[in-house]
């Protein structure tokens, strides 16, 4: 099972033991009306900044069918799943295709909870290179860089190793770097870089401007593919095969699991699905088609997440870039409000 590893690929503290000591044991449920949107639809996110751009479109739209809504709380994801099962909170677009089973299983003692739709579609992680250099020598594998010719391209410190701008210390994606570095040969040749990941990228981005080889990790949605766009500036490294570390629980992964556009990254993509309350979803079909319906493209989200890194994360800014989002979208928004509606 992969649940271990990206609980923390965010950057995001693993707390679920502290967060039964938070919520109450208690439930406070409200009388569960059929679509009559008299109580205000909660619903939380985490501090990654990008879930409440994501909460506010999915709110534009509930809004739009009739419901009040409440402002959205901030929680550690293991509150999160807690509240929602408790009937404190009504939904949350915080259930990752990968590594959140965990915080599912624990809450949903009653089988208050449901996953369903896909807010966020799969979307790819792996070793990125420039272009250039890989068309110039031919690069298409992580492997060649066992050949210390290839691997010198990258050495930006003089040790004599390709220098692979990696997560920061104590992520899980840095010890599954330092997995593949060890199996697929690469100890004499390839090193990994750690330290802030947003540092490090900028790095990137300035040897890239300075047409400078390039050799790092990189995850999907993120920013950075709205800067080297994957087949215009950079491209994937493929892996020789599929490995990652059985101490981690993920060996239960495959070469399917790995594979995007036929290439063997390496990695498993990470979608994003809603967690909602149950009996709010059954009292309330317009919200629950809603829910199934909406969807934010991954590099829609990518843009979005780039505005944000510089400097658009104000709740003010969030709620504009949501507003943008819609007005960008409005024939395709306005065909979900159709169906939507039609479930009532």
């Amino acid at each position: 099972m992969a649940k271990k590893l990206y609980r923390r690929l965010f950057s995001i503290p693993v707390v679920l033991a502290i967060a039964f000591g938070l919520i109450s044991c208690e439930s406070n449920p409200r009388s569960a009306q059929p679509d009559t949107h008299h109580s205000p639809v909660r619903s939380a996110h985490g501090t990654w900044v990008e879930e409440s751009f994501q909460t506010a479109v999915v709110n534009i739209g509930l809004k739009e069918l009739g419901y009040t809504i409440e402002t959205p709380k901030e929680l550690d994801y293991a509150s999160i799943y807690l509240s929602i099962a408790n009937q404190d909170i009504d939904y949350s677009v915080v259930y990752y295709d990968r590594g959140y089973e965990s915080f599912f299983d624990a809450a949903n003692q009653n089988n208050q909870l449901e996953r369903m739709g896909q807010i966020i579609p799969p979307g790819t992680q792996g070793y990125q290179m420039d272009k250039k250099t890989a068309h110039e020598y031919g690069i298409t594998s992580l492997q060649q860089l066992q050949d210390p010719q290839i691997a010198t391209l990258f050495d930006s410190n003089g040790d004599g190793k390709a220098d692979l701008a990696g997560c920061n210390p104590g992520w899980a994606c840095g010890t599954i770097i330092e997995h593949h570095i060890e199996t697929y040969g690469l100890k004499n040749t390839v090193e990994q870089t750690q330290g802030n990941y947003t540092a490090l990228l900028q790095n990137t981005i300035t040897r890239y401007q300075q047409r400078q080889p390039i050799l790092y990790y990189a995850y999907n949605p993120h920013w950075i593919f709205a800067v080297l766009k994957p087949n215009e500036d950079v491209v994937f490294l493929e892996v020789p095969f599929t490995s990652l570390p059985e101490d981690e629980e993920m060996g239960d992964l495959t070469e399917d699991d790995t594979t995007f556009e036929g290439k063997n990254l390496g990695w498993p993509s990470i979608g994003q699905k809603f967690v909602v309350n149950r009996e709010f979803v059954d009292h309330h079909p317009m919200a629950k088609r809603w829910f199934e319906l909406v969807t934010i493209p991954v590099a829609d989200m990518n843009e979005v997440s780039l505005a944000i890194k510089d400097g658009k994360n104000t709740p003010e800014a969030i709620s504009s870039l949501a507003q943008e989002w819609v007005s960008d979208n409005q024939a395709q928004f306005d065909q979900w409000l159709v169906e939507a509606k039609e479930a009532k």
